[in-house]
């Protein structure tokens, strides 16, 4: 049964999580991984989120995206859902249920997926305004869409993409100008 969307206060403890599960990863998986990120809201100082640690790894290619999906069960990435509806991203690999969760994305390093994420990721961590913005979206959904984890998913997704498009636009724009 999905456990419902639940947020949660910013735990200063999330980037530490993330470290020592980063490190695990890269114990079992890292001759396979080119990068490896903690995306997601819980990688945004202040800002509230599902107690989710979001990790993003880089591999070059599908098949290494399995033999890391075999290699992850070790260390206990026993939900795995791949994605054949997006070209670059391989897998969503869940682990734990108890207070903080991990989702270990394999996607394309580099790949449009792979740029997305990081593009959204750092412009919530240097404009405070627009993380507020995000947080309140979530909350409202949260408590709109709670018991759906897909619906609340999808319906944030409008605004992941419109921040992407405009920090894309505007980086275009400061290379033009340099030219």
């Amino acid at each position: 049964m999905p456990r419902p969307v639940k947020i949660v206060d910013y735990d200063p403890r999330w980037p530490i999580i993330y470290e020592e599960e980063r490190s695990s990863i890269l114990e079992v998986a890292g001759s396979m991984i080119l990068a490896i990120e903690h995306i997601g809201s819980t990688v945004v100082p202040g800002l509230s989120a599902k107690p989710i640690i979001d990790i993003m790894a880089g591999v070059e290619g599908s098949e290494d995206a399995d033999e890391c999906v075999r290699l992850l069960q070790a260390i206990g990435y026993d939900d795995v859902t791949s994605q054949p509806e997006a070209p670059d991203w391989y897998y969503c690999l869940g682990k734990g249920f108890h207070s903080v969760g991990y989702h270990l994305h394999l996607v394309r390093h580099g790949s449009e997926h792979w740029e997305r994420h990081i593009v959204f990721r750092d412009h919530l961590r240097t404009n405070p305004e627009t993380a507020r913005d995000y947080e309140r979206l979530k909350r409202h959904l949260a408590s709109e869409h709670g018991s759906n984890r897909l619906t609340y998913t999808e319906a944030k997704t409008s605004f992941i993409e419109s921040i992407v498009s405009r920090v894309k636009r505007e980086h275009d724009q400061v290379l033009a100008c340099s030219s």
